[in-house]
């Protein structure tokens, strides 16, 4: 055994698809070994929970032996990825000792062929929005050394996480037809002049309606962000949280559209059967000794009459079965803050507001949200039907002849080609995007993003003779497919030099 001990956080599947959702079963001291137990205690998370105890310790035990062996040539740099014939192993360290795994089986199927750091995204997601809403894994575990509690937490987040990943009783992972998506970035509405004058004004005065509480606010308009007082990091995690369960899209598809306050009340919840099966999971594990919240829940988040977006996740008040407010942890300023939703049609504003700051608790949230709907309803009604009319549809950002994603890495935005024309590709321009971006993440492993970083420009012509370019510079990258190209490299230049020049300020342009 190592020197000193780690907590490991391990889901282990398919190229293509999760196996099956159990409780993870607890050990008896007196019918195992004691070094067994020693080792199953250092496991938080393991997926399938149904393999069996030699199959774990198997994992753990080489999942530890890979990362203390490449420590021994990379003491300052965690593994991230180990390559084997039939295996590759995904790590992630997202805190001190804190490890998170990801075995996924190689397939020689192409529907199974992925992208590893893709997989990697998942889980710094995962860990993400788990300290948003928990803390500190570490924090938890102090608090409970046992592991109790943070197992519980872990269980219950991941699996309500993973069945975003359901297609029918499959888990299914990001795979090369993903390859012009970037997960874990924010999506940014662009807004002309007297718009973003409107809005400007709609977010001073939503400071005022906060008045001396130092709180925040974000504003989305479908599921593209406008505005935000946060830092990149606290924007990007809760624009995720957003996409997932707070937009208008996820609300009426979460319950057909006819979500009121009325039916929270009544206790009933329209949950999605692909959700029902990782609820009963969860609950299987979840120890009565332990209260844990489950923002991740399907069809929990409704609107009410007064616009406001209210939930159970969080609890309801005694005596009157209020719903209590939902609160998040900021990862820049480690403050509690309480959460705020409020939704006009396509428009939806989050108020983050210090829990320090709200000495009467409930009372104080419950005046603020009247102040918002008597002093700031007018403006968020003139901004949502300004930014609805400049809208251009789900084909708003579609440039003709192009499928692309743009990524600003340092600011954690991204834009690409709507979902459905990158469905025009063909299997082999996607092939070898996928490849080329296989070929960026080894490169940026390489540099290990220091100030050493260069620019970098990948131009291959694939078997279908579809030009597939990478640029990055500056901590920005352009990912683009041509499959109507002429045959020249020089015409393809030229095309990205356009796309440069008009759409990223010229940023990849030779000039």
């Amino acid at each position: 055994m190592p020197p000193y001990r780690k907590q490991i956080l391990i889901g282990r599947g398919r190229g293509d698809q999760f196996q099956s959702i159990v409780e993870l079963p607890k050990v008896n001291d007196k019918e195992v070994v004691p070094w067994v137990c020693e080792e199953l205690e250092k496991i938080l998370f393991f997926h399938p929970a149904d393999l069996p105890f030699p199959a774990q310790l198997s994992v753990i035990g080489l999942s530890e032996g890979l990362i203390t062996f490449t420590r021994i040539f990379s003491p300052e740099a965690a593994c991230e990825v180990i390559e084997a014939e039939m295996h590759s192993h995904v790590f992630f360290e997202p805190e001190p000792d804190i490890w998170m795994v990801m075995v996924v089986e190689k397939s020689k199927e192409t529907e199974a062929i992925f992208r590893t750091e893709a997989l990697r995204t998942i889980l710094k997601e995962i860990h993400s929005l788990f300290i948003m809403f928990h803390g500190s894994i570490r924090v938890l575990l102090d608090k409970e050394p046992g592991g109790g509690l943070t197992r519980s937490h872990l269980h219950t987040f991941i699996m309500d996480y993973l069945t975003d990943f359901l297609m029918g009783n499959k888990f299914v992972l990001p795979n090369f037809r993903d390859s012009l998506k970037e997960r874990g970035t924010v999506q940014m509405l662009t807004v002309g002049r007297e718009a973003a004058i409107e809005v400007q004004s709609l977010v001073g005065a939503l400071d005022s309606c906060m008045a001396n509480t130092l709180g925040y606010s974000v504003i989305l308009f479908q599921d593209l962000l406008v505005s935000t007082t946060l830092s990149p990091e606290d924007t990007t995690n809760l624009f995720s949280y957003s996409t997932l369960r707070l937009t208008p899209r996820v609300l009426s598809s979460s319950s057909g559209g006819t979500s009121t306050w009325s039916y929270l009340r009544k206790g009933t919840t329209f949950v999605p059967s692909h959700a029902d099966l990782a609820s009963r999971s969860a609950s299987n594990l979840s120890d009565e000794n332990y209260r844990v919240v489950r923002p991740l829940q399907h069809g929990k988040w409704s609107k009410g009459k007064d616009g406001f977006l209210v939930t159970d996740i969080w609890g309801v008040e005694v005596g009157n079965l209020v719903p209590t407010t939902p609160t998040l942890w900021l990862q820049q300023t480690e403050h509690k803050m309480y959460l705020c939703s409020y939704q006009h049609k396509s428009l939806t504003i989050l108020l983050l507001i210090p829990v320090t700051s709200m000495l009467n608790g409930e009372e104080g949230i419950t005046s603020l949200k009247q102040q918002l709907l008597e002093n700031v309803s007018t403006k968020i009604f003139k901004v949502e039907e300004k930014l609805a009319k400049g809208w251009g549809g789900e084909n708003a950002y579609h440039v003709k002849g192009y499928r692309y994603l743009l990524v600003d890495g340092d600011r954690c935005v991204s834009r690409a080609s709507p979902p459905g024309k990158v469905t025009t590709l063909t299997k082999e321009s996607l092939l070898a995007m996928n490849k080329v971006r296989e070929d960026v993440d080894l490169e940026k492993r390489r540099g290990n993003g220091g100030d050493d970083e260069k620019d970098l420009e990948i131009c291959i012509r694939a078997k279908n003779n579809a030009w597939v370019i990478a640029k990055g510079t500056r901590g920005k990258e352009l990912y683009i497919v041509l499959e109507k190209a002429n045959e020249t490299l020089l015409y393809a230049s030229e095309a990205i030099e356009k796309f440069s020049d008009r759409y990223c300020n010229g940023a990849f342009s030779l000039d």
